[in-house]
């Protein structure tokens, strides 16, 4: 288990997060109805994703959440080139949005592989080195 704000991906995706949020504040009711709560539940799956993951116990359980924090910001930066086209983020917002969803991709990614690696690394040295059954003798 981890600290999950200690993670300078879940930091940045908080951010990223309440800056949606913020963004979307302005939309008038009617209006984009539907792709508000999208772009809101899209943005904040990722640090959710992320955190639920450090809750979990063993790296490959982490990989498992991760991936889903990376899913969902893929989402996220299609709705907000969807928002974006339709008028609804002036485009310094959507450029200040997608800037921070490619950096969280990127900091995932570079997450993900590190653990996935870690996982590799541990199940291989399962193969090499497996648990002695324990006897009287021992």
């Amino acid at each position: 288990m981890r600290a999950f704000r200690e993670l300078t991906v879940w930091k940045k995706a908080h951010a990223l997060t309440l800056g949606v949020f913020r963004a979307t504040q302005r939309v008038k009711r009617g209006e984009f109805s539907g792709l508000v709560p999208q772009l809101r539940r899209a943005a904040a799956s990722i640090p959710t994703n992320t955190a639920e993951g450090c809750g979990h116990f063993g790296q490959r359980e982490f990989a498992r959440f991760l991936q889903m924090a990376m899913a969902s910001a893929s989402e996220l930066e299609y709705l907000l080139l969807l928002a974006s086209e339709l008028g609804m983020l002036s485009p310094h917002a959507y450029a200040a949005l997608e800037s921070q969803v490619k950096e969280v991709k990127r900091m995932l990614t570079s997450l993900i592989q590190r653990v996935r690696a870690d996982v590799e690394r541990q199940a291989d040295e399962k193969r090499r080195f497996p648990p002695r059954e324990l006897t009287a003798e021992t």
